[in-house]
């Protein structure tokens, strides 16, 4: 699988699995743009990539303002000749209960997470079907199949990008604009090595996701070879959904 001469942008790149996704399109030699509004990571995720030789173009972008994400989409248009793949990523979430969440609380979640992911879908495709068309795959999470307490705007967020998914696939289709979306479970950003074995064994797979496995669904899901794969949720997430539990 290559991705030689394709343009990839990847949001929320400034660490986690963001990063991971960026560096992993970067090594199969696709030119890499990264967003974030975190500057501090989003410049430690470029230097890391630009210091192993790949290309890369970063910019700070706050997806809960419109306003940025079209000047940045503008911007990025003017730089490279088309846009091939856009990795939605970025996300935040906030556990709060919903008899404390407020309105600002939960449309700030909301205008960042499925809004946000709407909107940058929107102004790639503009792109997209300039260009003989492309690739969209939207971070999801399996909190949008399954809840703990006080994660309502998040959950709403996430199912929202599920819906979203799905429609987009449909009316982008004809422009050849795949779009499809990845439901992430336990996905270990942090130190690895710290986990429990009983953190491991409670997953079907044995063992807690890492963020390579989602990079390599991105690949997967954007190889031009997998054209017939629109509309879908993968959920990568060691068969935890899948999973019956009762207390003993």
């Amino acid at each position: 699988m290559t991705m030689e001469g394709k343009a990839v942008i990847v949001t929320g790149a400034g660490k986690g699995i963001g990063r991971t996704i960026a560096m992993t399109y970067a090594k199969q030699g696709a030119s890499v743009i990264i967003a974030d509004k975190d500057a501090d990571g989003l410049k430690q995720t470029a230097a890391l990539i630009a210091d192993a030789g790949y290309s890369v173009l970063s910019r700070v972008l706050d997806l809960s303002r419109p306003e940025e994400i079209e000047r940045f989409f503008s911007d990025i248009q003017e730089r490279v000749d088309g846009i091939g793949i856009l990795i939605n990523n970025a996300g935040l979430s906030k556990w709060k209960s919903p008899y404390e969440l407020t309105v600002d609380e939960w449309d700030y979640i909301l205008d960042t997470n499925l809004r946000g992911t709407f909107l940058c879908s929107r102004e790639a495709a503009k792109i997209m079907r300039k260009h003989g068309g492309g690739s969209i795959v939207n971070l999801a999470s399996t909190r949008a199949l399954m809840s703990e307490p006080d994660s309502e705007a998040y959950a709403a967020s996430k199912g929202g990008i599920l819906s979203l998914t799905h429609a987009l696939a449909v009316s982008l289709g004809p422009d050849r604009i795949r779009v499809n979306a990845i439901s992430p479970g336990w996905i270990e950003t942090g130190d690895y090595e710290k986990l429990r074995q009983a953190d491991h064994l409670q997953h079907p797979s044995q063992r807690v996701g890492k963020p390579e496995d989602i990079a390599r669904a991105c690949l997967f899901l954007t190889d031009p070879n997998n054209d017939f794969i629109t509309g879908v949720n993968l959920v990568i997430d060691g068969g935890m959904t899948r999973k019956m539990i009762y207390l003993e």
